[in-house]
């Protein structure tokens, strides 16, 4: 069941044990729309997402890194290059319009999100993940999270100002 907040997702407003989750893209770059304000919290995502070999930042990745004693952050790889098809890119064809997010790779981190959920008994806190700067669209993340998370208390926050939205690439 997906319940929809107004805040922040770097802060759930709920008690327990609780999962983070948001999309980084495969080539590296870590410096725009959601991922930093998790960086404005903690560093210990970024510095694993950093620490991964090129190599390695594979699509469908996804690196559990605990931040707080009852949080953990996951960095879910589901987005090849950065950038959407408005704005300039990483991409080896940049006339290519078709935005980074792969959602067959989100799938494939969100069930290891799941497993992960279930064994430590988390609920599940994030934004509308790849819909900012990864260019998707809620209406076809949605139902993604929804089936793959279908056991879990999932949580999915706006922002609360318009200046937040912009920040975190939604806007």
């Amino acid at each position: 069941m997906i319940e929809y907040l107004i805040g922040d997702a770097t802060d759930p407003q709920t008690p327990g044990r609780k999962i983070i989750s948001h999309i980084c893209n495969d080539v590296g770059g870590w410096g725009a729309g959601f991922v930093l304000a998790v960086s404005a919290r903690w560093s210990e995502p970024e510095t694993a997402y950093r620490d991964l070999h090129p190599n390695n930042r594979t699509l469908g990745l996804v690196q559990f890194v605990g931040v707080e004693p009852d949080t953990i952050v996951t960095n879910m790889i589901a987005q090849t290059g950065y950038g959407n098809g408005n704005r300039n890119s990483h991409r080896t064809n940049d006339s290519d319009s078709t935005p980074p997010i792969r959602y067959d790779a989100l799938e494939v981190c969100l069930k290891k999100v799941a497993d992960y959920a279930l064994t430590y008994n988390t609920s599940v806190h994030m934004p509308r993940i790849g819909c900012g700067l990864g260019g998707g669209k809620w209406a076809l993340v949605e139902p993604i999270v929804a089936k793959t998370l279908d056991k879990i208390q999932v949580f999915v926050y706006d922002p609360n100002t318009r200046e937040r939205a912009k920040h975190e690439g939604f806007l």
